[in-house]
């Protein structure tokens, strides 16, 4: 078994997903380990997810996930008995590189929010528990693997027992640099939109329907499809200007309007179930105008003519004049993906692989726009930093990833003799559904 949370890295989309493939599952408890209950539903919506990224499932796929299920409770249990934790800043940043790996995946943003049939903000606060659980999963891995090493001898010794067939191919890698410039926003053009907000909220309370206005007039597509409707969330899982105002709210009462990082909101409570709530909201954004994506785009050509007439390095300029805090890296690009500086083609937005992969290294490109993760619009020139050419990995230039797969051997290696002994001092309890299955180990005992 490869590193055994890997195929969990990625959502496993749980109901959700298979709800919106219109299929009704059976919610049979299929295996306990320790206290914590891994149910058939689990398993078909990893299942579910696979299917989603293209990966081929076979008739093993039921009984791999549900041992790869069982041994991530294995080590979430044990990482309770340590008091390991996360903290919420850990996990949003988590939801949000999958959330950016998914729309990648499937297309766009609104693509993603059409398929779940909610907002990306529901999709995010619907995994979230799920998420921190497969976190805290992790933390224990690296806890039992912390004090494992190899030295440069063994990692020559490992590369040299390879078989020749086995010898990793080192894809093209690419070091992008990137300077960031954001349009001026006015506090006039923020009043324009919380007027035009404003402007709703008399309506409704005219007596228009908040769904309908929502529906039409609403920035967040997943939502506006749904009448706003968000569905419920509790305390700790939205912006907290949003959750503040949302649970603050008798049902059908509307709220003023709310700045959050996302935008501007109105809110209208629907239910309130104990310490969860439901909400509609209709959101709406302020962009720039054109005459300011213009000047941002002259602007930054303007920096790109100095650093190619060699006044400023890339990096100075980039400490200079960029807008994002990978100024101070020199702009420094790293993957919205994966978050390495040194990536393969997909590792990178197309926006940013189209435009650098024709150039020479050092080249310097043209303003060109974009979008943050937040929608937000801005323009940014790209440098090509370096490029690598495709190779069978070698000692002298691929040193550092012959280390890591060493490395990830003997770590394996002592994940798999530690999961040995626990499973033998561990409560497991399998229906017959798992005792058909043929496992890599051996829960019975």
């Amino acid at each position: 078994m490869k590193n055994i949370l890997k195929v969990l890295f990625f959502f496993t989309m749980a109901s959700s997903l298979v709800h919106a493939q219109g299929k009704i599952m059976l919610d049979e408890i299929v295996v306990v380990v320790a206290n914590k209950m891994i149910k058939h539903s689990d398993i078909e919506a990893q299942i579910a997810n696979l299917k989603m990224q293209g990966t081929a499932v076979t008739d093993q796929s039921y009984c791999e996930l549900l041992e790869q299920l069982m041994v991530t409770k294995l080590y979430e249990n044990q990482a309770e008995l340590d008091s390991l934790f996360v903290s919420e800043t850990e996990v949003e940043a988590n939801i949000d590189r999958r959330i950016r790996y998914f729309i990648q995946q499937i297309g766009s943003r609104e693509k993603l929010e059409s398929f779940y049939n909610k907002s990306v903000v529901a999709i995010k606060e619907e995994f979230r528990e799920m998420i921190r659980s497969q976190m805290i999963a992790g933390q224990m891995e690296n806890k039992i693997t912390e004090d494992v090493r190899v030295t440069p001898n063994e990692v020559r010794q490992f590369f040299e027992q390879l078989p020749p067939d086995s010898v990793p191919l080192v894809q093209t890698e690419y070091e992008v640099s990137q300077i960031i410039k954001k349009p001026v926003i006015t506090q006039a053009q923020k009043d324009a939109t919380k007027a035009k907000l404003n402007e709703y909220r008399d309506r409704i309370l005219k007596g228009e329907r908040f769904s309908a206005l929502a529906a039409f007039y609403s920035e967040d597509p997943g939502s506006a499809k749904k009448g706003g409707e968000l569905g419920f969330f509790n305390r700790g899982e939205m912006y907290s200007e949003f959750e503040s105002t949302a649970f603050s709210l008798k049902e059908g009462e509307l709220s003023p309007v709310i700045e959050t990082k996302a935008g501007f909101h109105i809110l209208q409570l629907i239910e309130r179930r104990g310490e969860s709530v439901n909400v509609r909201h209709l959101l709406l954004q302020t962009q720039p105008s054109a005459e300011e994506l213009y000047a941002a785009q002259k602007f930054l050509d303007s920096v790109a003519k100095l650093i190619r007439d060699s006044v400023h390095s890339f990096d100075e300029a980039a400490q200079l004049f960029s807008d994002d805090p990978s100024g101070r890296t020199g702009g420094l690009y790293t993957s919205p993906y994966s978050g390495n500086a040194r990536m393969v083609s997909e590792e990178m937005e197309p926006d940013v692989f189209f435009i650098i992969d024709k150039f020479e290294i050092g080249q310097v490109s043209n303003a060109s726009p974009m979008q943050n993760e937040d929608r937000e619009q801005a323009m940014r020139i790209l440098q090509l930093r370096n490029r690598t050419s495709p190779h069978k990995a070698n000692l002298q230039s691929d040193y550092d990833k012959i280390y890591t797969i060493a490395l990830n051997e003997a770590k394996q290696k002592a994940m798999e003799d530690w999961l040995v002994k626990k499973i033998k001092t561990t409560y497991i309890k399998q229906t017959n559904k798992a005792e058909s299955c043929t496992f890599k180990y051996r829960w019975d005992k």
